[in-house]
């Protein structure tokens, strides 16, 4: 069915995180945000875990909003932090839950080093107090961050990655992360769309690191970019266009909507009147369908 240009042009978001991984929203409660905000869709793409699915959905389904289920899989890649997002997977699909697990489960791992490493700079964290502040989801960087700030040890969330959480800084841990072509090919096998997230901000130095990554990915089974994206100028959203057209890739957005964690991100909005449409949503169904 053909949509008029009023319905492809609804404001959607490609990119939310919830308490399943580090938002501090409730995937129902994103659901309903996104509800009163007048936006057609939004994704869930919670950090290594598909847990918020089922609630959002079904959520959705209650109010009348279309929920596409997502995933951001977290990366390895020299110098650079890449992220590449799963759209539609199909539940368990083992592959793609494989890796997740082992991330999530490295994380398990990783935190007691950094708490530890906290507590000799003079910034005490327990555990019981991050399993808290994760209310249940997957505790991390962002919750610690949060902790820190309401006891003082730094003015704000920014401060405590800036000296102490940030990779490079004083407590930071680095990580176990999948090649990029294993977490692609593991999202192509749970027959999910694979899109680049972010791709300018990913801390590249230059544009021909980003070229150079994208075509690598391309190669790899790569379907689509991330070309609109909180925070983003009009010249990098031209540069994500760019490469969308020169490889023939999809193109998406949102705003990695966390909740109070980013309060400068509002779902579906962004600087100088960023509008993601709906028309995008409809030719990343149509990529899905391909698969």
């Amino acid at each position: 069915m053909k949509l008029t240009w009023e319905e492809e042009n609804r404001p959607i978001d490609l990119h939310v995180h919830t308490t399943a991984s580090d938002g501090d929203v409730s995937p129902s409660g994103c659901v309903d945000a996104a509800k009163r905000l007048g936006l057609a869709a939004i994704a869930i793409t919670d950090h290594d875990t598909t847990a918020g699915h089922a609630e959002a959905v079904a959520r959705g389904a209650e109010v009348g909003l279309e929920v596409v289920p997502g995933v951001e899989v977290s990366v390895e890649y020299p110098g650079l932090t890449v992220h590449i997002l799963g759209y539609y997977p199909e539940p368990d699909a083992p592959a793609l839950e494989g890796i997740l697990a082992g991330l999530r489960e490295h994380r398990g791992e990783r935190n007691p080093l950094i708490l530890k490493r906290l507590a000799e700079l003079g910034c005490p964290i327990d555990e019981a107090e991050l399993a808290a502040e994760a209310g249940g989801g997957v505790a991390g960087r962002p919750h610690m961050a949060a902790i820190m700030a309401r006891k003082g040890y730094v003015g704000s969330v920014q401060e405590a990655f800036d000296r102490y959480l940030a990779k490079g800084a004083a407590a930071y841990v680095d990580r176990v992360r999948p090649s990029p072509e294993a977490a692609i090919q593991a999202i192509l096998g749970a027959r999910a769309v694979p899109v680049i997230a972010h791709p300018q901000a990913m801390g590249a130095k230059t544009e021909e690191e980003v070229v150079t990554l994208v075509e690598r990915l391309v190669k790899a089974g790569l379907r689509g970019v991330e070309a609109y994206y909180h925070g983003y100028s009009p010249g990098q959203i031209s540069a994500c266009l760019t490469l969308a057209r020169r490889h023939r890739l999809l193109v998406t957005g949102g705003t990695d909507y966390h909740g109070a964690k980013k309060p400068d991100i509002q779902l579906g909005r962004g600087p100088a009147g960023m509008h993601i449409p709906y028309r995008l949503l409809v030719e990343l169904k149509a990529a899905r369908e391909r698969l």
